[in-house]
């Protein structure tokens, strides 16, 4: 077995190994992950914090030993907590880094970091205050930074950023946690999923006070919730069909 970590801000996940493939999620800076297979120059990864597979252009990855990929998963992790900030190599060469990259391989990469640092578990509380700093971030299939991101990508990092694991997408976040039976017993930090007309869960919200949620629709925005579902503040229209609210912590 191979590993790798991600020692560039950001890169694309794909769904097949071409550059032309749907992007299906990123890693960020600090992200590290096992080699399952190599193709040409492409590599298939299992992502370590929520074991999701895809395929990454081998010029964009470095490859590590076990022992430093075994290290990195019994340490505590710090996350940087701004929505951008700096590394600066022993070369005096800068990489920015969006908000949410994993800082505890950087002095291994020969990167240091002087800014603000997330580690550790926070109160629930925390969630929605995390979760504004994403408004407005623009909607983008597979993403999970504030220059873009995905609904699913909203509430995996906002929930990591406070020291608890999502897994990636809708469906399976959709797995975890406890299920409400009505939005009155929700509390802010709960999410909402909801279905398409054939019933599959395809978007996912944080409840926010007085039945509003921020989720990802176009952009980061705020909209208010109902037993029906999302309905958008600016069409005036249900846009979103409720179908169960889970409390995660």
């Amino acid at each position: 077995m191979q590993y790798g970590i991600c020692n560039l801000s950001i890169v694309p996940v794909r769904l097949e190994p071409a550059n032309a493939s749907e992007m299906v999620n990123q890693l960020l800076f600090g992200e590290y992950f096992k080699i399952l297979e190599e193709r040409g120059k492409w590599s298939r990864i299992r992502i370590a914090f929520d074991s999701y597979e895809g395929w990454v252009d081998n010029r964009q990855l470095f490859k590590i030993e076990e022992e430093r990929y075994l290290e990195l998963g019994n340490a505590t992790p710090k996350y940087s907590a701004d929505l951008i900030e700096h590394l600066i190599d022993d070369q005096n060469r800068f990489t920015l880094i969006p908000m949410g990259s994993l800082l505890n391989a950087a002095p291994a990469l020969k990167q240091s970091f002087d800014g603000q640092i997330l580690s550790g578990s926070r109160e629930k509380s925390n969630l929605i205050e995390t979760a504004l700093m994403y408004l407005n971030a623009p909607f983008l299939w597979g993403g999970k930074t504030p220059f873009g991101i995905d609904c699913s990508g909203l509430t995996q990092m906002v929930y990591r950023l406070n020291g608890y694991s999502l897994l990636r997408d809708s469906i399976q976040q959709a797995s975890q946690g406890e299920p409400l039976s009505f939005i009155e017993e929700s509390e802010p930090g709960d999410l909402a999923f909801f279905d398409n007309p054939d019933g599959r869960i395809t978007h996912v919200g944080i409840m926010m006070p007085d039945n509003y949620i921020i989720h990802v629709d176009g952009k980061v925005r705020i909209d208010r919730i109902d037993h029906s579902g999302i309905f958008n503040l600016d069409s005036r229209k249900h846009t979103h069909q409720l179908r169960v609210i889970k409390k995660i912590i």
